[in-house]
């Protein structure tokens, strides 16, 4: 699996709300990660897993031009159970599609304006989901050992 490194893929705006993001998970018991590649190749923008063992994705939209010019968000559903949208607090909220969460959030914190549908992963996909997020946010611990 290779490393990518958060800060060369998300924006400026994007890292802040990143971090609100992941403040929120936290506040809510899950443990995240960013920019973690699924099987399908897609990298999702946080990916988090809560105390039972279930899997939250958050695509972040950092403007209107980054939502409409990215429709790929339909092949992060397979790979968990509840699917977000997270954006800052001047995004239009209508443009986000109702089947989706909706996360507000900037660089201090995020509140879920909209919860999306719980779709239970099956047991397989589940542990290879589970097992890749184990393996960057470790392989993500131990880089400044090794380095």
């Amino acid at each position: 699996m290779q490393e990518i490194e958060p800060d060369e893929v998300l924006s400026p705006v994007a890292q802040q709300i990143a971090r609100g993001v992941l403040r929120l998970m936290t506040d809510h018991g899950f443990a995240g990660v960013t920019e973690m590649t699924l099987a399908n190749g897609r990298r999702a923008d946080v990916a988090a897993i809560g105390p039972g063992g279930e899997i939250t994705i958050v695509e972040i939209k950092s403007s209107v031009a980054d939502f409409r010019s990215d429709q790929k968000w339909p092949e992060y559903r397979p790979f968990c159970d509840r699917f977000y949208f997270a954006v800052g607090h001047d995004f239009p909220q209508d443009l986000i599609p109702d089947e989706t969460g909706l996360i507000i959030a900037d660089a201090f914190g995020g509140a879920i304006l909209r919860e999306p549908e719980y779709e239970k992963l099956v047991a397989a996909r589940r542990k290879a989901v589970t097992l890749r997020f184990a393996r960057l946010a470790a392989t993500r611990l131990c880089q400044p050992v090794i380095a």
